[in-house]
């Protein structure tokens, strides 16, 4: 980045504000009195290097795969390997799923990613009285060892990186997911993918928690220090921002949360005895690719520096210790019912924001998604936009093609220096756990989501198709993927069979091993595992795991 003169730049930009802008407003002035991001954030009219005057270049860009990674953990980036096209798909029974999958992976995607189910979203099995009507209705239902080997049935789980949206459960269905891939014949240090297991952010957004906090930590350092000794290749955790921002957050609310959870973990997992170049390299993280390009990148930019800067000072010697390695979702919650085809262009420019970030993994929304569960055409059709992103709009030629922007710079120390404050103002609470009972995050997201709203409602913001460019006579011609009421059935009588034709002692020893360990301090995973290659279901692990730590209600707070 050239040194500017910035006295002459301050000069130079007062004349042009007094004459050339100045003369522009009399005549004509601006759409409206004031832009702001996506986010709300207040935009000025043009930056200039007075916005980055402190910045340095080596002290907070550097190169890419060079600390603090700003521009990117790897040198090539993008020029080197494409991210993973990773559709998130789960709908109905295994069987069902398993078909979609294929079709994905026909068509070009090159990772899996699969939706859960409610029932399975909290340790429930299918069948259970607390689970009906809800069975594969927003993702497929998982209950077995036997049902995740349905799921992969003709699909080499060695040979696709696979990721799980499962959080309270996780433990349970990683498990099925090892015991699965081994039946296949893979062995577990063969294996890539990662499970979410964030379990922080769903006290704090997406609510589908099981034990308290405590529990729930310990069962995730577990996954750390299992996956750190069998699994190398996986990630063992997901950490993250994705829900938080469906909640209502702001861009920033969204990176500092996510961070901090990040760290919570960190520091529990030492607290163990962990090492942390040992078990860190395998933390992942999750974001929201919202609307507002620039906000995106900056956010994103921002979190690799951020991230790096914690664990060096947490004592990290490796390189990719210290990586902020991320998949990304585009927003769900800014797609429409109204005019569905146009979620298509915002699809599009989220994709876009995610990629020029450095993403390392994507998913794409299909246009549909405000109405149903996505169809065959639509999610072509998202998988096609992140191809098109690929291999024609030229943006993966250069490595952080939009560094060196004033905007962008401006935005990114921004987001920074945003991050630090919200870090004072949790450990001031106490640390994230107790933030959360305290309400903290809870209050901001509900502020910031309310706010928002208010904007479209007093039409301060335009969303287009809702509030404004509104089709009066709109008819909605898209194919609405409908569950088949026979897949119940299928998944009933296929828990049954399994419950009647395991061997009982089996089933009752490994379960009586998972309660004795879980009373005391031993890794659950090893016990975990057992149970469930002695065909032990979802909810009768995670009721063990209940009796022993119970469930967690979440604080009234006003």
């Amino acid at each position: 980045m050239l040194k500017p003169n910035l006295d002459e730049i301050k000069k130079a930009k007062k004349e042009w504000e007094n004459g050339t802008y100045a003369n522009a407003m009399k005549k004509h002035g601006e759409r409206r009195e004031e832009f702001i991001t996506t986010s709300s954030v207040p935009i000025k009219e043009l930056y200039t290097p007075e916005d980055i005057a402190d910045h340095d270049y080596l002290k907070d860009n550097n190169f890419p795969g060079q600390f603090p990674f700003t521009r990117g953990v790897q040198p090539t980036m993008h020029r080197g390997r494409l991210w993973t096209m990773r559709q998130f798909a789960g709908f109905g029974t295994a069987e069902e799923t398993n078909q979609r999958y294929k079709y994905l992976l026909a068509h070009g995607e090159t990772g899996l990613s699969v939706a859960f189910d409610f029932p399975t979203l909290y340790g429930r099995d299918s069948d259970d009285p607390l689970a009906e009507g809800e069975f594969g209705k927003c993702g497929v239902g998982i209950s077995s060892l036997e049902d995740m080997s349905t799921l992969f049935d003709g699909i080499s789980m060695k040979d696709v990186s696979t990721s799980m949206t499962i959080n309270g459960p996780a433990p349970v269905v990683w498990a099925f997911y090892l015991g699965a891939a081994e039946k296949q014949g893979a062995t577990l240090d063969q294996l890539t993918g990662t499970i979410q297991n964030d379990i922080l952010k769903e006290y704090i957004a997406q609510k589908s928690w099981i034990f308290p906090p405590a529990p729930s930590m310990r069962l995730i350092v577990d996954t750390f220090e299992f996956g750190t000794l069998h699994v190398p290749k996986w990630n063992t955790i997901s950490i993250s921002g994705y829900h938080i921002r469906e909640a209502g957050s702001t861009a920033l609310q969204e990176l500092a949360f996510t961070l901090a959870d990040g760290l919570a973990y960190v520091d529990a997992a030492m607290e163990r005895g962990l090492d942390l170049d040992q078990f860190a390299p395998r933390l992942s993280f999750f974001f929201n690719a919202h609307n507002d390009l620039f906000e995106e990148v900056g956010k994103y930019r921002a979190a690799r520096r951020i991230w790096a800067k914690e664990m060096k000072k947490r004592g990290a010697k490796k390189d990719r210790t210290m990586w902020l390695r991320f998949h990304t979702q585009t927003a769900g919650c800014s797609l429409t019912a109204q005019q569905p085809e146009i979620n298509i262009v915002r699809t599009t420019i989220q994709g876009l924001a995610s990629v020029l970030g450095g993403t390392q993994s994507l998913h794409t929304n299909s246009m549909d998604e405000a109405l149903a569960l996505p169809s065959e055409k639509a999610v072509k059709i998202a998988l096609r936009t992140q191809q098109i992103i690929a291999e024609e709009s030229g943006v993966v030629n250069t490595i952080d093609p939009l560094a060196g922007s004033y905007f962008v710079e401006y935005m990114t120390d921004w987001m920074e220096e945003g991050t630090y404050k919200y870090f004072d103002q949790i450990e001031a609470l106490g640390g994230v756990l107790k933030a959360i009972d305290k309400g903290f995050f809870q209050q901001e997201i509900a502020n910031a989501s309310y706010k928002y709203q208010k904007e479209i409602e007093n039409k301060e913001r335009t969303v287009v198709g809702v509030n404004d460019y509104i089709d009066e006579e709109e008819e909605i011609d898209i194919p609405i993927l409908k569950i088949d009421p026979e897949g119940e059935k299928i998944q009933f009588n296929r828990l049954n069979r399994i419950r009647s034709q395991r061997d009982g002692a089996r089933f009752d020893s490994t379960l009586e091993a998972l309660r004795r360990a879980a009373e005391g301090e031993d890794n659950l995973m090893p016990y975990i595992l057992d149970a469930v290659k002695a065909q032990a279901t979802l909810g009768e692990v995670c009721d063990v795991l209940r009796d022993v730590f119970g469930e967690y209600e979440e604080p009234a707070i006003f």
